[in-house]
């Protein structure tokens, strides 16, 4: 493929820690990009004209034969995904709250008296008096968002950054793939029929090559627009066009329903009239951060990201969540988002080089889902997890990191500090949990324990003796590179040992000989010690055991560095204060008297009855724990980290700025953030200032007449918000299409010398 001489895609680079450099560092990457700065009118915006010309892009164009759909369904090689920055100045108020309480909120929301649109931009009073016209025109309730949480991410912020996050990607795609020279069209309306109904219609198409008879319409992220469906199925039986063919360009894997969507299409248009082509890349918001922006802090991780905040808490609150995204985006201009997510499976996998002063980039790992599963709950409480135990791993000395379920052993169950942190009941529950599944293997009428018990029943052995099991690590797999670490793997171990305990078993004593107790063992560790530790790796029930883990492994590393050469983190490592990282929620009362009570009955009273010759039931008296007070690791050589993780580093890269595709495991997705905190912020303030006057802005507001952006013709995109009602669309005020506010959002990438194309009208799609 021949390629133009200016670049839109991000190349890897090196993290400047917090999200101001962040922002800088993407904005220097389209500073090269040779791409036109704000363009003038809504007219000219939707004018059509060649790629090149629009894009301001120079080069050879693509042989035709060479593009990625020339021969069908296409994607993206792993190894050219990347990113791409679009500007969206509002992310910067992402750590905004407002009271819940409604009288607390109408305190706040009662000072501002003005119109919301007489408030500067990036200003809190713009904010709450836009969320308070909302409030207004819905009877001062919030039934459909909630809270001023999700009103604020879902209408206020993500709605604002659709149209340059679409253009910008549009963008890409035209320099990316060399859709250049004169025979490329960008934003051709089309006159197509139904011949079926005869209903005509006016199809406005991202690009059209008549020479080559095609029409590509692109999609940032991995859904379509619905509204789109006639007309394109009218375009594919229209007479005219039967020897055009339909491309379709996405920016993320298709959704399910998007696939059923083009799989239908692709029927209608016949052999080859139909492709997708998925050229998998990143957004990344582009904004100044400020006083108001989500930050992680030294003392926490998550917290920064935007898909882990905007994460609900539980599965209703998912499926609201999910019916507001499907009212407020009918046209399918939304990215992947939370929905996207099965948090249950949060892992941490990488951190940076912890230098002093300037933050931790960190990445997790999480199971990639299709939003309609509805499994994005959750994240914020696994994130907290996560990050209370990579600090726990740190506040303590490792000698605490243990657990103890043993019936003659009530005062040694765990140390008392460790006692009071969420990773220490993560720990103790773990424990419990593999007592209760190794009683569950030793039923004798089904599956391993039949297996064992007929084996037993053969050599004449009449009872099992027993058994010590706990949890330990196995050496973690990591890569120390580029002066972070990256968790390959992180396996754990269950051992077992023979060992017999005072406290009364319900299964009676169990004489056996020397040999008998040997070959007992034997085949104990044969049948359900590696089941039992399957389960450990595998099993969702040990998902927080596992993330746990990771964090272990993660802060042991830190602790390394810190050694060497001392971080920000240096106060708190080894200093046993564990105060900030305390149990939480559902868990802020829990004990680890409650669990061990828990183990005592099921060890005294038996989990399960099981028919047997002898007492009863056969059974097994276990007690162990989980140990991890040592942290092995091996680092993986050079040669074979470059030959089964090439991609990583990329993906590590992108996903410190947003969420991505991992390129190694089409089934992850890589999320994460910087601890750094960013310029006049305070890490520890409160994100819900009172306003310092009582109507007055605190700067002369713009003068500069609304212009609203207009539709696309025809074609079925977001229209503007009726005059008289602003939130119509999404509950959001048509504010972002002002030619002033669009100027006020620019003017930082203006002044880095970035020159993105923003195309001022409501893309069709391009969510």
């Amino acid at each position: 493929m021949n390629h133009p001489t200016s670049s839109i895609s991000t190349r890897r680079r090196h993290h400047l820690g917090a999200r101001a450099a962040v922002a800088l560092a993407t904005v220097g990457i389209l500073s090269a990009s040779g791409l036109p700065q704000l363009q003038g009118t809504a007219e000219a915006a939707v004018k059509a004209m060649p790629c090149e010309q629009m894009f301001k892009l120079q080069g050879k164009p693509t042989d035709p034969s060479k593009l990625p759909w020339a021969k069908g369904d296409a994607v993206r090689p792993e190894t050219d995904w990347d990113s791409y920055g679009f500007p969206n100045q509002r992310q910067a108020m992402d750590g905004l709250t407002l009271p819940d309480d409604p009288a607390e909120r109408d305190k706040i929301l009662g000072k501002l008296t003005l119109p919301y649109k007489k408030y500067p931009e990036g200003t809190p009073e713009r904010v709450y008096a836009t969320y308070k016209d909302y409030l207004t025109r819905n009877g001062n309730t919030d039934a459909k968002y909630g809270g001023f949480g999700n009103w604020l991410n879902e209408a206020y912020i993500e709605v604002y950054g659709r149209n340059p996050r679409g253009e910008a990607f549009h963008g890409k795609v035209v320099k990316d793939l060399g859709l250049l020279g004169p025979d490329w069209i960008c934003e051709e309306t089309l006159d197509v029929t139904d011949p079926e109904t005869g209903k005509p219609y006016k199809r406005r198409f991202d690009a059209v090559n008549h020479k080559t008879k095609e029409v590509l319409e692109v999609k940032s992220g991995g859904n379509h627009d619905s509204s789109q469906a006639p007309k394109d199925r009218a375009f594919l039986k229209d007479p005219k066009y039967k020897e055009y063919k339909l491309r379709y360009a996405f920016g993320q894997p298709q959704s399910e329903d998007t696939a059923r969507y083009t799989d239908g299409l692709k029927k209608l248009g016949g052999q080859g009239r139909v492709t997708t082509y998925e050229h998998v890349s990143t957004p990344e918001a582009q904004f100044k951060p400020g006083k108001y922006t989500a930050q992680d802090t030294a003392r926490s991780i998550g917290r920064g990201s935007d898909v882990i905040r905007q994460s609900p808490p539980t599965p209703a609150d998912m499926a609201r969540q999910m019916e507001r995204v499907r009212a407020g985006d009918p046209t399918g201009l939304r990215v992947r988002g939370p929905g996207g997510v099965d948090f249950s499976t949060l892992e941490l996998r990488y951190v940076g080089k912890p230098v002093k002063g300037q933050g931790l980039n960190y990445s997790f790992s999480a199971n990639k889902v299709d939003e309609s599963a509805g499994l994005g709950y959750g994240g914020q409480q696994k994130a907290q997890l996560i990050s209370d135990s990579f600090f726990t791993w740190l506040a303590l000395t490792p000698d605490k990191f243990w657990v103890n379920l043993n019936p003659d052993e009530p005062n040694r169950v765990m140390d008392s500090t460790f006692g009071k942190t969420d990773a220490g009941r993560v720990l103790l529950q773990a424990d419990l949990e593999m007592k209760h599944d190794y009683a569950k293997d030793m039923d004798p009428r089904t599956g391993i324990g039949k297996q064992l018990f007929d084996k037993l029943a053969a050599e004449n052995i009449p009872c099992t003796h027993g058994v010590r099991n706990w949890i330990v690590p196995k050496p973690a797999e990591v890569r120390e590179q580029d002066g972070g670490l990256y968790i390959l793997d992180a396996p754990l171990q269950v051992n077992s040992v023979p060992q017999e305990v005072n406290t009364p078993s319900p299964n009676g004593s169990c004489n056996l000989t020397e040999a008998q107790h040997k070959r007992v063992t034997e085949l104990m560790n044969a049948l359900l010690v590696p089941d039992i530790e399957k389960k450990v790796n595998t099993d969702p029930k040990y998902a927080d055991l596992r993330a746990v883990y990771n964090a272990r492994v993660a802060a042991e590393w830190i602790r390394q560095q810190d050694a060497k050469s001392p971080t920000d983190y240096h106060a708190i490592i080894n200093g046993n204060k564990v105060t900030d990282w305390p149990l939480r929620g559902k868990n802020a009362s829990w004990t680890p008297k409650q669990t061990y009570d828990d183990y005592v009955k099921s060890f005294t009273q038996g989990d399960y009855s099981y028919p047997c010759e002898k007492a009863g039931r056969p059974g097994t008296c276990v007690a162990g724990g989980v140990d991890f007070s040592k942290s092995p690791k091996q680092n993986v050589t050079p040669a074979k980290f470059a030959a089964e993780h090439k991609h990583l580093p990329r993906t590590t890269d992108i996903s410190v700025k947003a969420m991505t595709d991992d390129a190694e495991n089409k089934a992850l997705l890589a999320l994460g953030g910087n601890t750094a905190a960013h310029t006049g912020t305070d890490p520890g303030g409160d994100p819900t200032p009172t306003p310092s006057h009582s109507g007055r802005p605190s700067t002369p507001p713009s003068t500069a007449p609304s212009t609203p952006a207009p539709a696309p013709s025809g074609q079925g995109g977001h229209k503007p918000a009726p005059a008289d009602n602003p939130h119509a669309n999404g509950g959001l005020a048509n504010t972002g299409t002002q030619i002033a506010a669009l100027a006020a959002a620019a003017v930082l990438l203006v002044g880095v010398g970035a020159g993105l194309v923003w195309l001022r009208r409501r893309r069709n799609g391009l969510g």
